[in-house]
């Protein structure tokens, strides 16, 4: 007869928003982000025997990334190492945890050459990330981005697919290919100026989607991962999740009009879904990094 018992467990504040702004200079600051805490241990009697004598609250969890907050966030990479620091060495039962922070952009609004001192525009929806996992001795971090649109109106094809009788799409060697990238890299440290590598990663892939002539999304997506890598010894793979935002000529004939190209309409579904690791074949093993990434392969 089988015996239960607890399996793998955690427990935290989600989704605390947080904004700050620094005020050091007349020239002010903003970091606005979401921090995820949880945390993991000898958790056990809180489950089997509802003892909650090694239950940080989450309400303690959230206190605590806006108490430490008050000293500055810097690289969303090093505040959540500093939570984890914090839980793992402060509570003896806590042995790991998961913290995960996204942070959101704002442009400062253009009024002269270096925009306003003090007055901001969100960003769009693109969105910087960063997962921290600590087991005992061990600790990884996996950061990256999402949903950062990107279109190219030409310099992209797609032809020489099997076709079968539920075939209609037709080959091309002239399309609009765009899509929404989110990226999570694996770095194989945790001392490093964050803030520079990421600027550096995203402007790569950027340029590699620019100049690449693609002949799929596949393609693009596997060079935009060598460029990074290529470029940065200090990330050990990097997975992509990029869906075809699908761009379809208007049919004008019955107006009386041609259409060279011009006048489309953006599909928002169904739509291709690309997924793929670009990796280095003697990067050191992921250990538990990816365990809890959601949505890549």
């Amino acid at each position: 007869m089988s015996t239960i018992v607890l399996g793998a467990n955690q427990y935290g504040k989600a989704e605390c928003r947080l904004v700050r702004i620094d005020r050091e200079t007349p020239r002010h600051r903003i970091t606005d982000i979401s921090v995820t805490s949880q945390l993991r241990g000898d958790l056990s009697a809180a489950h089997t025997d509802g003892d909650n004598g090694r239950v940080v609250a989450t309400d303690t969890q959230k206190n605590t990334v806006y108490a430490f907050a008050r000293h500055g966030i810097g690289a969303i990479e090093e505040f959540a190492l500093r939570l984890g620091r914090h839980f793992t060495t402060d509570f003896d039962w806590i042995t790991g945890g998961r913290w995960e922070i996204e942070q959101y952009s704002w442009d400062r609004i253009p009024t002269g050459p270096e925009g306003h001192d003090h007055s901001f525009v969100r960003a769009g929806d693109e969105k910087r990330t960063t997962i921290v996992t600590v087991d005992g001795d061990d600790t990884w971090i996996v950061s990256g981005l999402s949903d950062l649109v990107v279109l190219k109106s030409t310099g992209s094809e797609f032809w020489g697919f099997p076709t079968d009788r539920y075939t209609t799409l037709q080959e091309t060697t002239d399309r609009i290919l765009a899509t929404s990238v989110s990226a999570r890299w694996r770095y194989l440290t945790t001392e490093l100026d964050f803030d520079k590598t990421f600027t550096d990663v995203r402007s790569i892939m950027l340029e590699t989607f620019a100049t690449v002539h693609s002949l799929g999304l596949q393609q693009s997506l596997f060079q935009m991962g060598t460029k990074v890598l290529e470029a940065h010894p200090e990330i050990g793979e990097i997975r992509f999740s990029m869906p075809n935002k699908h761009h379809f000529l208007v049919d004008l004939e019955p107006f009386g009009l041609d259409n060279p190209g011009e006048v489309f309409y953006a599909a928002d579904r169904p739509y291709g879904l690309i997924e793929a690791t670009v990796e280095r074949d003697d990067a050191p093993d992921a250990g538990r990094a990816w365990d809890t990434v959601p949505g890549f392969c």
